[in-house]
């Protein structure tokens, strides 16, 4: 999912122009309940970061302050624990390296979905996106589909030339772990673990602008052994 736009909400403002590293990670049971975890590591650009959030504004827009960040960040968290189907939500937040990682648990990929859609229009100011109808996960106990959330996309297309060249020395990680082996996947550039029970395919986020179908992927496991 490239530069998912639920946790970059209120750091895309940074995530958009900075050298970044991305790792998404779905773990999931048998029951289709599991636990997302979404780290932003954009350390490699922290010194233009702090002379970012030196200035009142750039391109017109407001710089956000670091309190104001840490209040999005409360917010975001506070909205998302009180969705149903999401539980033990946790975001730790490193404002000296400028490293942000996301963890919940989920009931059911549906669940997940619904929440963080739900989230992302009451923090935006965008109200009706139409990109939100997408949706980027289904399982149906056997085949895991994913793909990428088509909101992403809008938020890329009035890239600098500079930023175009931070977000190709950015990687994106995707991985999807499961309690039973996996038995085959469509996507030729996705890797399968030693032990057959995760997949995970790289890239950069700047390919991902280019090509919304990188990441995508339906992976099938093995039947549940009685």
């Amino acid at each position: 999912m490239k530069l998912f736009y639920t946790l970059v909400l209120f750091l895309s403002f940074f995530g958009l122009t900075s050298c970044i590293e991305i790792i998404d990670d779905i773990s999931l049971k048998n029951d289709g309940s599991g636990t997302l975890k979404y780290t932003i590591n954009l350390s490699s650009s922290k010194v233009k970061i702090n002379s970012i959030l030196a200035l009142d504004s750039l391109d017109g827009k407001k710089v956000p302050s670091i309190p104001e960040m840490e209040e999005r960040i409360a917010s975001f968290k506070k909205k998302l624990s009180a969705k149903t189907g999401i539980s033990n939500v946790t975001i730790e937040s490193n404002f000296t390296d400028y490293i942000f990682k996301l963890q919940c648990d989920f009931t059911n990929v549906l669940a997940l979905q619904n929440a963080l859609k739900d989230v992302i229009e009451e923090e935006s100011k965008e109200k009706n996106i139409p990109e939100l109808d997408h949706n980027w996960l289904s399982w149906d106990g056997s085949k895991m589909t994913r793909s990428i959330p088509e909101i992403t996309v809008k938020k890329t297309k009035d890239l600098k030339t500079e930023d175009i060249e931070l977000m190709k020395q950015g990687n994106y990680t995707s991985i999807t772990r499961f309690e039973r082996p996996v038995e085959k996947f469509d996507n030729t550039a996705a890797v399968l673990s030693k032990n057959k029970m995760a997949v995970m395919i790289k890239t950069n986020p700047y390919a991902l602008t280019q090509n919304s179908n990188i990441l995508e992927n339906i992976i099938y496991l093995s039947p549940i052994k009685n």
